[in-house]
């Protein structure tokens, strides 16, 4: 699994840093989000977190199989 947030998008809820804390941060000024670990092994959260982001600003790519790229 690969994480990606698109600041830009950030509606600055923070639902993504109560679900996963561990892989998304807040920032102090704007509360824009900030990821802290792109390949976390935390899945279930992250996964959620991206699910309820109102701005669909926290984007999951699944890796299968043995390979990475």
């Amino acid at each position: 699994m690969r994480v990606e947030v698109d600041q830009e998008r950030c509606a600055a809820v923070g639902r993504c840093a109560g679900i996963a804390p561990e892989v998304f941060d807040q920032r102090d000024e704007d509360g824009v989000v900030i990821l802290l670990d792109a390949t976390p092994a935390a899945r279930g959260p992250v996964r959620e977190a991206a699910l309820l982001c109102p701005s669909a600003a926290i984007v999951v790519h699944e890796h299968r199989g043995g390979s990475h790229v």
